[in-house]
């Protein structure tokens, strides 16, 4: 789908993404707000190929949000509820044997589309949980042997609620090291509220507000283009270095049982690559590294009994190692 937002030939790779980057994020704004900074990292994630945990208080639109992303890029959408009694062929799928023909045909389950929003992710057993792993990592769901590719902008986006833990499993280190990023999303700031509150009204009390009416504004052809872009923003060997001694640290600190896996690494980069192309920056700085850095490693961080009972948590390691590591100048 071509649109007034699309990539041009003449504009350098940061200005193409900037752009649509930019734009995407002021027509959410319009149905999100207050959430400025959760905004900007879902877009990186969607432009890093990476898959997102998103982790807020109920009625804090983070599923409204995924609604509403979808719309503006004209993107196919799944949502899952995800229940303590699903099992995992509800998920990717099953074969179904079809009496006239006599042979087993497969039968698509909601994976298998661009956008994927698993809502309450950790309501789900592990064993529904791990039907997601293959998925994620490869782009491809396995059934009898068969393989079925996804959609190459295949992203799952994933919702927790951290206030309720009855009734819900605590997701695995291997599907944790699977999602690019986690982003908290608190409640908007007064002023935004206010602001969510006037448009309510005006809208004749219409609280759902993702539904009005949104053009698109970009195609999953754009994004797919902005990826491939990405590669030309420039990363110098000193910021590497940046980023692997960010990694090993989450590995020495003594408050940290389990640190950050070399994927972490590679989603760091991407993520920091991401985020400068965002700001219109055709090279990556610190300040890039840093503003994703949080995002990319706190679900990954597993702290020790003494360090929680100190009531560390992973943020408090992020910044710790933020301050300890010298910025390359």
């Amino acid at each position: 789908m071509e649109t007034e937002h699309s990539p041009t030939s003449g504009e350098t790779a940061a200005t193409q993404i900037s752009r649509i980057a930019k734009t995407l994020k002021s027509q959410l704004e319009t149905v999100i707000f207050g959430q400025g900074e959760a905004i900007d990292l879902l877009l990186v994630g969607l432009l890093s190929e990476g898959h997102i945990l998103l982790e807020g208080l109920p009625g804090t639109a983070k599923t409204t949000l995924v609604k509403t992303l979808a719309r503006l890029l004209s993107l196919d959408f799944n949502r899952i509820q995800l229940t303590p009694d699903m099992l995992p062929a509800e998920i990717t799928g099953t074969s179904i044997y079809d009496l006239n023909t006599r042979s087993f045909s497969f039968k698509q389950g909601p994976i298998f589309t661009d956008l994927l929003l698993a809502d309450e992710i950790n309501r789900t057993p592990p064993k529904t949980q791990s039907a997601l792993l293959e998925a994620m990592e490869e782009q491809q769901v396995t059934t009898d042997g068969q393989r079925n590719p996804l959609s190459p902008l295949f992203t799952v986006i994933a919702t927790l609620n951290p206030v309720e833990f009855e009734g819900t499993f605590p997701l695995p280190e291997a599907q944790l090291d699977r999602f690019m990023m986690k982003i908290n999303i608190g409640y908007p700031a007064a002023g935004a509220e206010k602001q969510m509150l006037s448009e309510f009204a005006s809208h004749a009390g219409n609280r759902y507000l993702y539904q009005k009416a949104l053009t698109p504004v970009a195609s999953r052809e754009d994004i797919l283009h902005c990826r491939k872009l990405l590669g030309q923003i420039m990363v110098e060997d000193s910021l590497l270095d940046y980023i692997l001694q960010i990694i090993q640290d989450t590995r020495q600190n003594p408050n940290i049982e389990l640190g950050c896996s070399p994927r972490s690494a590679l989603s760091l980069l991407a993520a920091s690559r991401a985020h400068a192309a965002i700001e219109g920056q055709s090279f990556v700085t610190p300040d890039n590294v840093k503003a994703v850095t949080g995002a990319v490693i706190r679900h990954r961080l597993i702290l020790t009994p003494e360090a929680e009972l100190d009531e560390l948590t992973p943020d408090h390691m992020v910044q710790q190692t933020l301050n300890k590591i010298p910025v390359p100048r």
